[in-house]
């Protein structure tokens, strides 16, 4: 059983990741404002460059919350399990 100062610590180190998640988007979303900005002033959206910022950090962001939020594990132990089940089952329904 987990000690009540040890479960503590874990939140604040919790709600530091997503703190630092929101920091980072926030500045992500004003940078590229910055940029489309910069890219209309430059040449009015004839080339518009500042999407391959976009594409290129929006990589960076996507992954930050992902490892921040859980999010989908691709061929997890999780995911191993359900398919043998899955398999499994079938294989059973067959006979």
């Amino acid at each position: 059983m987990e000690s009540k100062e040890l479960k503590y610590l874990k939140a604040k180190k919790r709600v530091a990741e997503i703190k630092e998640f929101y920091i980072s988007l926030t500045s992500y979303v004003v940078f590229i404002i910055a940029m489309a900005g910069l890219n209309y002033y430059t040449n009015e959206w004839r080339y518009p460059w500042f999407l391959w910022v976009v594409f290129g950090w929006g990589i960076g962001v996507v992954i930050h919350a992902n490892k921040v939020f859980g999010g989908v594990a691709l061929f997890s132990k999780e995911w191993e399990e359900r398919k043998m089940k899955q398999y499994m089952e079938e294989e059973k329904n067959k006979d």
